[in-house]
């Protein structure tokens, strides 16, 4: 199944906002499994920001990962294996095992303190990252985005 065909099917949301959040770092894919990269996106978001589910799903983890709080979301209906969503840093707001619909209320983004080992943004973050299987995918993938337009060259 096509993710663009999931977007549609899923409905989904963005995790913080509305608006949408500004992106402080993008999605850059390391070119071997062990190698150097960034396996998701950083959204802006201050400390005690809500993570809302971005889609109907199952909590499969709720718990510390290297000092930092990690939720991982399993999407449904999403293929084989189910595409997983990350959030981190958080505090999960709910245990692992609930299913939750899309919107729900399932972390609060955490005080990292600045220069700390799980501080990996200039400002305080949201750390989203999508998979399937092992693999990472890019999680604006997820996202609706309005059509780029372009506009005329001069006068």
């Amino acid at each position: 199944m096509r993710l663009t065909t999931l977007v549609l099917a899923l409905g989904l949301l963005w995790p913080v906002g509305p608006p949408p959040p500004e992106i402080l770092r993008g999605w850059h894919p390391p070119p071997g499994p062990y190698a150097a990269g960034h396996r998701g996106i950083d959204l802006a978001a201050p400390p005690g920001t809500r993570v809302l589910a971005p889609a109907a799903g199952t909590v499969t983890f709720a718990g510390p990962v290297g000092g930092r709080g990690v939720l991982t979301l399993t999407l449904p209906g999403t293929g084989t294996p189910p595409l997983r969503t990350t959030f981190t840093p958080v505090t999960p707001l709910v245990r692992t095992g609930t299913r939750v619909p899309a919107g729900t209320p399932i972390a609060q983004v955490a005080q990292v303190a600045p220069g700390s080992p799980a501080a990996h943004c200039p400002r305080s973050c949201l750390h989203w990252g999508l998979l399937r299987g092992d693999r990472y995918l890019n999680p604006l993938l997820l996202t609706k985005r309005a059509p780029s337009r372009l506009l005329p060259v001069g006068d």
